[in-house]
């Protein structure tokens, strides 16, 4: 006997994968369209997973982090990561001071020491440093300020040819007279305008510096307590990153992960998975 086959039930299936391979086809589309947008992206996407703070590769952490650093309307400060940060979001030291100074050889980073009194280093991705530079110069022009082309020869004289985070006086010198003759009025411009510090223990050295950081990093010490001490009045002074995550801290601007990633990576903070999610706990003294 034939099977009798229904037109409706035929019409109803062949719609059905229609519709199946539409939705397929719309997957893949919005995939493809989301894949330019992985680093802007929080969780999820190249190798960074929802719930955990790792990263399998250096660049992409500090990328990622890149874009998740916090918005912060009163600061004109490019994004930047803290290397106890980085040291958080890779299982591997050696991995990531060997890949980050590859990265910062190519003149794709810079390295900065910030004056927190502590062993605290910034690594701030070069374009966005040669764009802080060029608004300072332009700042500079539309007030009417003399000798702005130190800006120009700092850019591609010294911050192109000495990639350390100091310079000495003498080496900052000759590399701008690269550029025109070098008076004292331009190293007290670049210091003026946040681009180099003095080092205390040796004032013919300079710090490479950012600027307008100084109310950013004197808030990265005050968030840093209030999250400790946060912690420590838990009754295992610990608590779940997601939880954790939702807190807003009245001392600093900078975010809780932001904070979460410094503590874990300088060992004031260790984290453990759960059956129930990340947990962030204060470290044994």
């Amino acid at each position: 006997m034939k099977n009798i086959t229904n037109p409706e039930t035929s019409v109803a299936a062949a719609g059905g994968k229609k519709r199946r391979r539409e939705e397929e086809e719309e997957v893949g589309g919005s995939h493809a369209a989301n894949e330019d947008e992985c680093f802007s992206l929080r969780i999820g996407f190249c190798g960074y997973e929802e719930d955990e703070l790792t990263f399998s590769d250096t660049s992409v952490a500090l990328r990622m982090m890149r874009a998740q650093f916090p918005r912060i309307d009163q600061a004109s400060v490019p994004p930047f990561i803290l290397q106890s940060q980085l040291y958080s979001s890779l299982n591997d030291r050696t991995q990531v001071d060997r890949e980050l100074e590859r990265l910062r050889r190519d003149k794709v980073v810079r390295v900065f020491k910030l004056n927190t009194g502590q062993d605290d280093h910034a690594i701030i991705f070069l374009d966005d440093y040669l764009y802080q530079v060029d608004r300072i110069a332009k700042r500079m022009e539309e007030n009417k300020q003399s000798d702005t082309d130190i800006f120009k020869w700092f850019k591609e004289h010294v911050l192109d040819s000495k990639l350390e985070p100091s310079i000495a006086h003498h080496e900052l010198c000759s590399l701008l007279a690269l550029g025109g003759k070098v008076k004292d009025a331009h190293i007290t411009l670049l210091i003026n305008a946040g681009l180099l510090t003095r080092q205390l223990i040796d004032p013919d050295m300079y710090w490479f510096a950012i600027p307008s950081i100084g109310k950013l990093w004197k808030a990265l010490l005050q968030g840093r307590k209030e999250l400790l001490s946060l912690l420590k009045r838990k009754r295992h002074k610990e608590m779940f990153l997601a939880e954790l995550e939702k807190r807003r801290l009245r001392y600093s601007p900078l975010d809780m992960r932001f904070h979460i990633r410094d503590l874990i990576g300088s060992g004031h903070l260790k984290t453990f998975q759960t059956t129930s999610g990340l947990v962030v706990r204060v470290s044994n003294d």
